[in-house]
C-alpha cells in the first residue's frame, strides 16, 4: 500500500528514470533513437527538477532539448551518408573477387557516419573555457536570485553536462568521462534532495558510464583497423 501510494505520488519522476536509463543504453549502442527517447526525459525532468527546486537543472533539461535536435540531426545525416557511400562501393566492387568486395563494402558503409574521436587539445581548451565561464554565471544567478539551497553544486553539473552533451551529438569519445563526474556528484546532490528515483537513476548512469567508455574504446580500435586495411 505505502509503495502504490508513493508511486502514484511521484510516477512522473518514475517514468522519466525508465526514459532515462533506455537513453543511456542506446547512447552505449551509438543508436540514433536515443534522441527521441532524451527528448521525452528531458520533458520530464524539466517538470521534476522544477518541483526539486533545482533551477539549473531544469534549465539543462531546456538545453538538452535543443541539443537532441542537433544531434538527432547530426547523426541522421551521417546515417544517410552511409547508405549512399554503401551503393557507390558495393557497384564499384562488383566484378571482383568476394573477399575484397566485403572489405570495402565495410569501409563504403562506415564512410560517411559521424564517426567516433578523440578530443583534441583545442577543443579541450575552448570546451574548458565555455565550462568556467557558464559554472561561474550560473553560481552567481542561482545564488543572488534564487531560492536554491545548493547553487554551486548544481552549477557544477549543469555546466559539466553541457559539454558533455555537446561532446556526445558530436560523437566524441571522452565525453563519458565528463559523465563519469556529472554521476558521481549528482548521486550526492539528489540524494539530499529527496529525488530517489532519480538517485537510482544516476547510479545506473554512473555504471553504465563506464561500459559506455569501453565499448565507444572498442568502437575506434575497430575503426581504425578498417581504416589500415
Amino acid at each position: 500500500m505505502i509503495v502504490s501510494n508513493w508511486l502514484s505520488d511521484n510516477y512522473i519522476e518514475v517514468f522519466g528514470a525508465i526514459t532515462g536509463i533506455i537513453y543511456i543504453f542506446l547512447e552505449i549502442r551509438q543508436t540514433i533513437w536515443l534522441w527521441p527517447i532524451g527528448i521525452i526525459t528531458s520533458a520530464v525532468y524539466i517538470w521534476v527538477f522544477f518541483t526539486g527546486k533545482l533551477y539549473a537543472d531544469m534549465s539543462l533539461q531546456v538545453y538538452y532539448l535543443v541539443i537532441s535536435c542537433l544531434g538527432w540531426y547530426w547523426w541522421a545525416k551521417g546515417t544517410g551518408h552511409r547508405a549512399q557511400g554503401m551503393g557507390h562501393r558495393a557497384q564499384s566492387s562488383e566484378f571482383r573477387s568476394q573477399g575484397i568486395r566485403y572489405k570495402e563494402e565495410v569501409a563504403g558503409g562506415r564512410e560517411g557516419e559521424l564517426h567516433v574521436t578523440r578530443i583534441t587539445l583545442k577543443t579541450g581548451l575552448v570546451l574548458a573555457a565555455v565550462f568556467s565561464v557558464l559554472f561561474i554565471v550560473m553560481w552567481f544567478i542561482l545564488d543572488r536570485l534564487t531560492d536554491s539551497p545548493v547553487p554551486g553544486w548544481d552549477s557544477f553539473i549543469t555546466s559539466l553536462s553541457i559539454v558533455a552533451t555537446w561532446m556526445l551529438a558530436r560523437k566524441i569519445y571522452e565525453h563519458w568521462l565528463l559523465w563519469i563526474v556529472v554521476n558521481s556528484v549528482a548521486v550526492v546532490l539528489f540524494l539530499s534532495r529527496g529525488l530517489y528515483p532519480t538517485v537510482i537513476l544516476y547510479v545506473v548512469y554512473g555504471i553504465m558510464s563506464f561500459i559506455g567508455l569501453t565499448a565507444w574504446k572498442k568502437t575506434i580500435r575497430t575503426e581504425l583497423s578498417i581504416s589500415k586495411k
